[in-house]
């Protein structure tokens, strides 16, 4: 049978493009060659990380030591701005895979990072006077954020572009160039937290705010040397838009039915279902979706075809692939919740302890976040080099465990991260109260900051299994054409999350809640980390549900 005469909507794929290559430069691919550009790439990366957590981290403190905030409002301010800089990215994704492309995205995203940056830097100076520098602050703020909403969900998709998917020995570089690309953005952070929050709180603000400038501006640089290896995909159209045209086109022909291919073909027409380029297989999974490629007696009738009438099979499998990965996002929203609490409550309850680490040396509260930070860095050589191939020989799963189950670990260790805090600040609370230091709110109680070790280390290879794993399942599993957007829908998770940490604060405080007032001494923090403990806990089993009966791109029988 003739598929393209049958079905001829087959032959007009969404989402399926060649690479075109920068420059005109016909790039074979090598051994070693997609790993250079890949690496300039990474590099772009880690610099952003370097500045946006070395800037992040301490905000809470700029805003609670100079501006005066209250700890609660700063906090919130906190989620909120973490919020939009994570969503943001879906906007960026979607102007690179609709218009730009992800290189020129990437490009121009990093001039506006550098403006963001250099505007906060003047906002720390006393060129500004006084009475404008919040204004300036939260404005250079926010401008950063729109900067790394078009940066984020394209470099590391842009990495991942340089490799051949139909080779086996490249696809087990993309699995490792996840890991390393997760390796290298957490050297970015610890860098950052250590060298701008230490010049920020020892040396100056303004100082602290430029260095990040001067990190993004040597980045760009280097982004700019390796342009003419890189290997860049075309843009497909808006992705979005041909989602909705499948959603559309199924709700008007939501009272026809399906004609068998063998049977006559009536008025209602008939559905051909064929394996798309060996890897993209129709499934019957959402299958009220398939009614949008029945073409009817209007379609007939018209002599061109009506896109919001009528879809292509890619299309409608395309717009399947979206749909089913939008449970296993929401069931990931709980594990951001627990992870924004590490830049706005960690870092008040390591204000309150002894931070000397050494007789005579002591830690920023921001910069001992650097432990998350330092434990996934340990973390990834060891599962990249010994779990995942000790896995391999047992499962003979590429990548030693499904990606599914590698998340669900990561998500069922943040809960143990909360139990373990709520604990921890309960102690806390003890020793405070045993030493009559509760109605004294900058107060150091007598307690080792040493105590927060364990939940910061059990918080990074939580995040080394959960984030570098979403983004590999995300990158997998989206329409090649929409792959920018999957990974600005893994950004978006912890920008949604962040919206719900401060919803969860607002509530509380809405209910007259003690738990946590502007002295922590005085608060129950330990109660609101058993509240995340018993959400995440619910999460958790959700996500397992969810994860057990996940249809997959590539096989559709197998339920990993």
């Amino acid at each position: 049978m003739d598929v393209s005469q049958t079905c001829p909507l087959l032959s007009s794929s969404t989402g399926l493009k060649e690479h075109s290559v920068a420059d005109g430069v016909d790039r074979k691919p090598s051994s070693h060659g997609e790993w250079r550009s890949a690496i300039y790439i990474i590099w772009v990366e880690i610099a952003e990380q370097f500045a946006y957590y070395g800037i992040s981290a301490n905000v809470i403190m700029y805003l609670t030591n100079v501006f005066h905030e209250p700890a609660l409002s700063a906090a919130k301010n906190v989620n909120i701005w973490s919020g939009v800089s994570s969503l943001i990215p879906l906007l960026g994704a979607f102007v690179a895979d609709t218009y730009m492309g992800r290189y020129m995205t990437i490009l121009l995203s990093s001039l506006l990072y550098l403006m963001g940056v250099a505007t906060l830097t003047l906002s720390a100076t006393p060129v500004v006077p006084l009475r404008f520098r919040k204004s300036l602050f939260f404005i250079s703020l926010y401008v950063l954020a729109i900067g790394h909403g078009g940066q984020k969900p394209c470099a590391q998709a842009f990495g991942a572009d340089q490799f051949n998917e139909e080779s086996t020995q490249e696809m087990e570089a993309m699995n490792s160039f996840f890991n390393w690309w997760y390796f290298g953005i957490t050297c970015g952070v610890v860098a950052g937290i250590i060298i701008i929050s230490y010049v920020q709180e020892y040396v100056g603000w303004a100082i602290g705010f430029s260095i990040p400038a001067i990190a993004v501006a040597i980045a760009l640089v280097t982004f700019l040397t390796g342009r003419k290896s890189y290997l860049r995909r075309s843009p497909t159209g808006s992705p979005l838009t041909q989602v909705a045209q499948v959603l559309v086109a199924a709700a008007r022909k939501r009272h026809l039915s399906f004609v068998e291919e063998d049977q006559e073909e009536g008025k209602e027409g008939r559905m051909v279902y064929v394996p798309l380029n060996g890897s993209l297989i129709v499934v019957n999974q959402f299958r009220f979706l398939d009614k949008a490629t029945i073409k009817d007696e209007l379609d007939a009738s018209c002599e061109s075809r009506n896109a919001w009438r009528l879809c292509s099979t890619i299309q409608v499998e395309e717009a399947k692939q979206l749909l089913r990965l939008l449970p296993i996002w929401f069931s990931c929203l709980m594990f951001a919740v627990v992870t924004a609490q590490t830049s706005t409550f960690f870092t008040k309850q390591c204000s309150t302890l002894d931070r000397k680490i050494w007789s005579s040396f002591e830690v920023t509260p921001a910069s001992f976040q650097l432990s998350i930070a330092l434990s996934a860095i340990l973390t990834v050589p060891i599962y990249d080099w010994i779990i995942v191939p000790l896995l391999r020989t047992i499962t003979k799963i590429s990548s030693g465990i499904t990606l599914l189950q590698r998340i669900g670990v990561g998500i069922s260790l943040s809960v143990t991260c909360m139990v373990i805090a709520a604990l921890v600040e309960a102690q806390r609370l003890r020793i405070a109260r045993e030493h009559g230091l509760a109605d004294i709110p900058n107060a150091i109680i007598p307690m080792s900051v040493w105590w927060l070790l364990p939940q910061d280390v059990i918080c990074g290879v939580s995040d080394v299994l959960t984030i570098a794993g979403l983004n590999q399942f995300f990158y997998d599993q989206m329409p090649d054409g929409m792959r920018s957007l999957g990974s600005a829908a893994v950004v978006s998770i912890f920008g949604v999350g962040s919206f719900l940490s401060s919803f969860i604060l607002s509530f509380l405080e809405m209910t007259n809640c003690k738990w946590l007032a502007n002295n922590l001494n005085h608060a129950h923090l330990d109660y609101y980390y058993w509240l995340l403990a018993g959400l995440s806990t619910l999460w958790l089993a959700l996500y397992v549900s969810l994860a057990q009966c996940f249809v997959h791109k590539q096989n559709h029988e197998a339920l990993r």
